[in-house]
């Protein structure tokens, strides 16, 4: 036996009970804070993009304008060539 009668090599370990299930604990938490820093990290660092994202997708629910009404409908067919330049020419002074 040594000076402590035996008791100083288990009390180190958190005795000789629980010191496996309190070292799990504390290795699961710093697990836990490590995963939630990262998240946190990641968070920040993209939030920079998610405003380039919500500018985009405020600018998407402007309504278009009359120009790019015309532009579309052009484009799908639904007017003739005759139609989208007499409109465009009525847009362009102003009388529609």
């Amino acid at each position: 036996m040594g000076m402590m009668g035996g008791f100083g090599s288990g009390f180190g370990n958190y005795g000789a009970m629980g010191g496996g299930s309190i070292g799990w604990l504390v290795n699961i938490a710093i697990l836990v804070g490590v995963v939630l820093l990262v998240v946190w990290a990641v968070k920040q660092f993209s939030r920079g993009s998610v405003g380039v994202a919500a500018n985009r997708s405020a600018a998407a629910t402007t309504p278009p304008s009359a120009r790019e009404i015309l532009e579309t409908r052009y484009a799908r067919g639904e007017l003739s060539r005759e139609d989208y330049l007499t409109t465009l020419n009525d847009l362009s002074r102003g009388e529609i």
